[in-house]
């Protein structure tokens, strides 16, 4: 059988009894990364006094679970108990995992995902934003246009847009958004259940002028406002079409597109 057991991502007590009962139990260790797996192991055993006695301990990542799957033993993995973790958080999500699932459900092997630690869902319970419906992108892509493309993506989502960003690329990231969508409202969370937890919920215009001057580390999830819907009782050429100055229309229209003020008021006057 294999069990997925989500790991802390941050604060070693958030592990769960049924997720160590299940670690204590392993036989087999399928891991994102077999020294982080280990590290905290033994974290556990000197937080908690218990002891994890399995050391088998292998290698299966978003580059090498191909090949790893094409050389599994089925039989190993029906009869032995048998675990699959990432480095932090939950397996499958923006995380290796979900290849190993799909390999258990075509060869009618159990398995089980136990519950746990998630930044995703805790940061979005944190937001405050009251639309119940999220997309989760992931990590953008680096540069060039696959990157701005997903952009695009998230900007233009109906739903409330969530996605990971590492500190070396935040800012550029705030910055894209400051220019496309300046007023548009964003929520920030760094370094969840960790020490230095700390979140953000203002305009994209204002987060990027305050972080642009601070020292950015730590690990971000970023939540942004939907794209507004425009009603059948509201519409553009409504708005154009008000007797009041290009500025304050300039305004209305970008509070319910989300589009740079400066781009709109240009092109009413």
């Amino acid at each position: 059988m294999l069990t997925l057991v989500p790991t802390p991502i941050g604060n070693l007590e958030d592990i769960s009894f049924r997720s160590l009962e299940v670690l204590k139990s392993a036989e087999l260790f399928f891991c994102e990364d077999t020294r982080v797996t280990k590290k905290l192991l033994h974290l556990f055993e000197t937080k908690f006094n218990i002891t994890f006695p399995c050391n088998d301990f292998r290698s299966l990542h978003h580059h090498n679970e191909q090949n790893v799957l094409k050389t599994l033993d089925k039989e190993e993995l029906k009869n032995k108990n048998c675990v699959y973790v990432s480095d932090a958080g939950m397996p499958c999500i923006s995380d290796p995992g979900s290849a190993l699932v799909q390999f258990c459900i075509e060869n009618q092997i159990t398995y089980d995902v136990l519950p746990g630690a998630n930044a995703v869902l805790t940061a979005f319970a944190m937001s405050g934003f009251t639309n119940h419906q999220f997309t989760f992108f992931g990590f953008l892509p680096h540069k060039g246009t696959d990157r701005s493309n997903q952009l695009q993506k998230v900007i233009q989502s109906q739903n409330v847009a969530i996605l990971y960003e590492s500190p070396h690329r935040l800012l550029k990231l705030l910055e894209e958004l400051n220019s496309l969508v300046p007023n548009r409202e964003l929520f920030l969370a760094k370094e969840l259940t960790k020490l230095h937890q700390t979140t953000y919920k203002s305009s994209c215009s204002e987060l990027y002028e305050q972080l642009k001057k601070t020292s950015i580390k730590g690990e971000w999830v970023v939540i942004l406002e939907p794209q507004a819907q425009i009603g059948e009782s509201i519409n553009l050429q409504d708005i154009e079409n008000l007797d009041c100055p290009p500025k304050q229309k300039a305004k209305l229209i970008a509070k319910l597109t989300g589009k740079n003020i400066k781009e709109i008021y240009n092109s009413l006057i």
